[in-house]
């Protein structure tokens, strides 16, 4: 899993100075003592604050993560490529509020220049919710369909997407009037984003491991009259 950059490990401490505490599960801190912690232990590769709870992971199964974490970022890859004005990205620190700072599997979001609710900060960490964001979980007890849910919804996060790995479920969430309401597919078995307009998503393709029959059918929506019409109002936007 590919994470974020820390900095690195500052001067020696000085003389009498107490040891910065480790980070561990559990822990309740401000996002400030969170940061402190955080950067104060490079060794560490991912913890999340949610609702003021400090959470870090398991270690990652190939199988039941790694895979399809390095198949959904190919996804959104693929699309970002040709859909100036949106970025993508995994595992980046975003700062949702005081509470919560997260490093989400994978994100899809439309840049500030071009209309976008997320930026990125003077210290290179991203600053409000991107339009997507994607989260690997190993069931649908996992707390990204829990606590992290309620915490994207509150935020402003316009569709997430839950991969279910151990029932190779879909969830694929838009928010509506401040509530997520599940996505489903057409006939076809395709979920079509609402926030950006190409982006299908055939499931049955991506848990076959199908990236032959999943890039089709995102060639397909990309090849869409919306999707044209979605490139060039981005780019209206850019050059306001």
């Amino acid at each position: 899993m590919v994470t974020a950059t820390l900095p690195p490990k500052t001067t020696k401490r000085a003389k009498g100075e107490q040891p910065t505490p480790p980070l561990a599960n559990g822990d309740h801190l401000t996002r400030a003592e969170f940061e402190r912690r955080y950067l104060a232990h490079p060794h560490l590769k991912k913890a999340e604050l949610i609702e003021g709870v400090v959470y870090m992971p398991s270690p990652v199964r190939l199988e039941k993560h790694s895979k399809p974490h390095s198949r959904i970022v190919l996804f959104l890859g693929s699309y970002a490529a040709v859909t100036p004005g949106t970025d993508f990205g995994d595992n980046a620190t975003v700062r949702l509020d005081l509470e919560n700072e997260v490093q989400p599997d994978a994100f899809l979001r439309i840049l500030e220049t071009a209309g976008g609710q997320s930026g990125v900060g003077v210290d290179d960490f991203l600053e409000g919710p991107p339009e997507l964001i994607v989260e690997v979980a190993a069931s649908s007890a996992a707390y990204d369909l829990h606590e992290k849910l309620r915490v994207y919804r509150r935020n402003g996060v316009q569709e997430y997407l839950v991969l279910l790995a151990y029932e190779q479920e879909t969830r694929w969430f838009h928010l509506l009037e401040g509530e997520y309401v599940l996505m489903s597919p057409d006939e076809n078995g395709v979920i079509q984003s609402q926030v950006f307009p190409g982006l299908h998503f055939h499931a049955n393709s991506f848990w076959a491991d199908d990236l032959v029959g999943l890039l089709g059918v995102l060639q397909a929506g990309i090849a869409s009259p919306e999707h044209q019409a979605f490139v060039a109002s981005l780019l209206t936007r850019q050059q306001a």
